[in-house]
């Protein structure tokens, strides 16, 4: 089985893990919520996330966001945000695992805080989008690779 690599090197016992390769969701999606949930704790993160599936909170975009219209609650001094729903939900699944992943190592999974989140470009694959007349044009699927590493708090 292939060893599993992350971008940062990370010594000692109290670092739960996790990472998913070649995700379908929008890059521009998992950077932005990316940004949001670091240094936050995974329980708070998983419950946001979850409000964000629900189209009840938005994530603010503050990177990718030309032409993005303004959400009303963002938290801080933000206005422009969108609700990504698709990669909300790879997020929580992954934010479950690292939970998951805390437990089996003996850590608290209750007092995890998010340390380092990485969300990057991953392969593209070439799809087609059908068109009338038995036509198609071709297209892009782009994918992310996502890893979190969490911590444990006193």
């Amino acid at each position: 089985m292939a060893r599993v690599e992350y971008s940062k090197k990370f010594e000692g016992d109290m670092f739960a893990r996790g990472k998913v390769n070649e995700a379908s969701v929008s890059p521009k999606h998992s950077i932005e919520i990316a940004s949001f949930i670091r240094n936050k704790p995974v329980n708070e993160a998983i419950a946001y996330l979850n409000d964000v599936v629900a189209l009840k909170k938005a994530i603010p975009f503050r990177r990718f966001n030309r032409d993005v219209a303004h959400k009303r609650g963002l938290p801080g001094n933000w206005d422009a945000g969108r609700y990504p729903v698709k990669a909300s939900r790879i997020y929580i699944r992954l934010l479950e695992s690292v939970k998951k992943n805390a437990e089996y190592l003996g850590l608290d999974a209750e007092n995890l805080r998010v340390i380092h989140v990485s969300a990057n470009r991953g392969r593209a694959h070439k799809g087609v989008f059908p068109r009338a007349m038995g036509r198609a044009t071709p297209k892009v699927r782009e994918t992310v690779n996502i890893e979190i590493v969490a911590r444990e708090v006193a």
